[in-house]
Formats: C-alpha cells, structure tokens, sequence
C-alpha cells in the first residue's frame, strides 16, 4: 500500500513538472526584450509587417506567429577607405589630377525611428551593410574626383564640406 503510494506521489511530481515545464516555455516564448537605445518591429504571419515599431521594454507576442526584428538606433561608425582593410569598405579614389589617392572616410549614422517600417520592408535588417558602402563609396570618388591631390591636402575644411552636402 505505501508503493501504491509512493508511486502516485511521484506520478503526480511528475505531471506537475511536465505542466511547470511547458507553462514556463510557452511564457518564455511569448515575452521577448527591447534593449535601451533599440526598437523593435513585429513581423506577423498572418497581417504582414504591423503599423508600429515598439519600444524599450519587455513585451509580449503570439509564439509562432509573430516575429520581432530588433533594430539599434543608436548612432554607429562606419569606415570608407579606399585602401584594402578588414572590415573597412575599399574603393580606388582617382584626383582631378588623375593622381590615386589613399583617403578614409568615417561617416556615423542611426536609424530614424520613424521609418524603421518602410526600411525593413525595402531593404530589410541588415540595410546598413547594404547601402551604406555604395553610398559612402560613391560619395567619396565623387568628391575626391574634383581636387587635384594637393588640394586635398590643403583645402580639408572645404573637401569635408563637400562629403558633408553630397551625403
């Protein structure tokens, strides 16, 4: 009789973890966090895109069908070179004079909050990888291509003036 017990009493341990043990998935799976200085946009698999980003804080979703794609809205560098480095985005950059040059370009940029929708709706998470490097490498040639080498040298103030309108 005390097995009979026994063996009741650890079914029942036994059911309650099972229970405790999916609850506290389906709980987990349903929360997700949005750091400081981040914005979140949800992907829902029935509606599309939903119309607003959230924003800090823990939130809830629906498991399985709802996706939340984190963005870092905080102002990041990014390097233009036109040397050949890790990590650093490589262009020839030929001078008025038809010199070719060594220049870098640092450039910081963020998102703009509100238009996180239409970014990942058209270029996706990683957009910053994607345009930016084009951008920032034409932006350079362009500009590099109106002083002759010298005048880079001596003109600084005025060469950035350039980048900072084309940009």
């Amino acid at each position: 009789m005390a097995s009979n017990q026994a063996v009741s009493l650890l079914n029942n341990i036994a059911k309650a973890a099972l229970f405790l043990g999916v609850g506290s998935t389906a709980v987990n799976s349903s929360l997700y966090t949005v750091d400081g200085g981040e914005r979140a946009v949800l992907f829902d698999r029935f509606h599309g895109v939903l119309d607003e980003t959230v924003g800090e804080g823990t939130h809830i979703l629906i498991p399985f069908v709802q996706k939340p794609h984190i963005y870092d809205i905080r102002s990041k560098p990014h390097t233009f070179s036109s040397q050949s480095k890790p990590h650093t985005f490589s262009s020839q950059s030929g001078t008025k004079d038809l010199q070719t040059v060594s220049i870098q370009l640092q450039v910081l940029s963020r998102s703009e909050v509100s238009q996180l929708l239409s970014i990942f709706k058209t270029l996706g998470t990683e957009y910053d990888q994607k345009v930016l490097p084009s951008i920032g490498n034409e932006v350079l040639k362009a500009v590099v291509a109106q002083f002759t080498a010298e005048q880079l040298l001596t003109e600084r103030p005025q060469v950035s003036a350039f980048v900072r309108e084309s940009l």
